[in-house]
């Protein structure tokens, strides 16, 4: 019996309906009183779980065989964590006539978010692009994200986001660091574990972030922090994130360009450097901005589903481009070399496999966080 799949005409992303269900029942159903306390050391539970389980499937040895592709990782950071927070900065110009403070702190807060690795890998793969730098490049900025994002949140955003105290940059280190390094530590042992466990740990990674978001909705709720926004500052919030995104999209991609590097490497550049995670930025939004999380967290996950729209647009117009057929062209020849010299080689490569192998692509980027 063929399992049901999400409808390729919905255009919103399965696991962004969820975080929406979630936000709605938290504005029905707020967590009161103990059910409030109970809530949230569960979210610190599961934000620890995160960030054990992150590092715990980090190959370290992956990540150091990437740097020999140095300057594209260098790339990808610099854009992830100087030019979209400059981007970010910029937008102050706009408070209060389009944004009002609350709203700008969580779209600058969204801009010092690392990237995402699952899509940009499918990206990068559908446009047939440089897949192991992307790889590496996720990577990279996820591991950089665990010390870089609440650093420059705290400098940044000062008092909103904690500030520099020493309460709050203990808390970041015991909830997010501490359990990130153990999950490193613990690899070689757990690391067989996850492997063979993906799709169940998968479920306890939604699940975990779903209930840091179910937590921090019901916390704005009770303290009444949605009735700071209106449609109009919506709109306002949606449009202010469309440009930042057409300007993070061209100069990745014509950025690259002027720095030489070749068209499989743009694609990797573009896709993972124009990128920000929704499942690295809710446990972390949550963990720096307690009660004001809500509101901290509603432009990454706008930005988050925009993202993942857009880059399926781009990334199957560049699998169209005369260079990708080229590509496709030279991986067949060398497909064919391998299988000539087996006994009994297949043959050439069927077309129908490399169709799959984008449909599989895409399929992973719906599915990413």
């Amino acid at each position: 019996m063929k399992r049901p799949s999400w409808p390729s005409w919905m255009p919103i992303d399965p696991y962004i309906a969820a975080i929406l269900g979630t936000v709605g029942l938290a504005a029905l159903l707020p967590a009161r009183g103990t059910a409030a306390d109970v809530a949230s050391g569960a979210s610190t539970t599961a934000v620890a779980l995160l960030f054990f389980l992150y590092g715990a499937r980090l190959s370290t040895r992956e990540a150091l065989d990437g740097l020999r592709h140095w300057r594209l990782h260098l790339t990808v950071l610099l854009c992830t964590f100087a030019v979209f927070p400059l981007l970010g900065l910029a937008a102050k110009g706009l408070v209060p006539y389009v944004l009002t403070p609350a709203l700008f702190s969580g779209f600058l807060f969204l801009t010092l978010v690392p990237s995402t690795i699952q899509s940009s890998i499918a990206f990068t793969s559908m446009a047939r692009g440089n897949v192991p730098a992307a790889i590496c490049a996720g990577s990279f900025s996820s591991l950089a994200g665990i010390v870089l994002t609440p650093l420059l949140a705290a400098w940044l955003l000062g008092h909103s986001a904690g500030g520099f105290s020493a309460d709050s940059l203990l808390k970041i280190v015991l909830q997010l660091l501490v359990p990130f390094l153990a999950g490193q530590f613990l690899r070689r042992w757990v690391g067989g574990f996850l492997a063979r466990n993906k799709k169940v740990l998968g479920f306890v990674d939604r699940g975990s972030i779903l209930l840091v978001v179910y937590t921090a909705f019901s916390q704005g709720m009770v303290e009444g922090v949605w009735s700071q926004i209106t449609p109009a500052r919506l709109g306002a919030l949606l449009g202010v994130e469309a440009v930042l995104l057409a300007a993070m999209l061209s100069l990745t991609w014509y950025g690259a360009k002027k720095l030489g590097f070749g068209r499989a490497d743009r694609i990797a550049i573009q896709f993972a450097g124009s990128k920000k995670s929704l499942a690295a930025g809710l446990p972390m939004a949550s963990v720096l901005f307690g009660a004001q999380a809500s509101l901290a967290v509603l432009p990454l996950m706008l930005f988050h589903q925009m993202q993942l729209m857009v880059c399926a647009v781009i990334a199957k117009r560049r699998s169209h481009d005369p260079e990708a057929f080229e590509a496709r062209a030279a991986e067949a020849g060398e497909s064919r070399i391998a299988e000539s010299g087996r006994p009994g080689g297949a043959g050439p490569v069927s077309s129908r496999a490399g169709s799959g192998a984008t449909r599989t692509a895409a399929g992973t980027a719906r599915r990413s966080g």
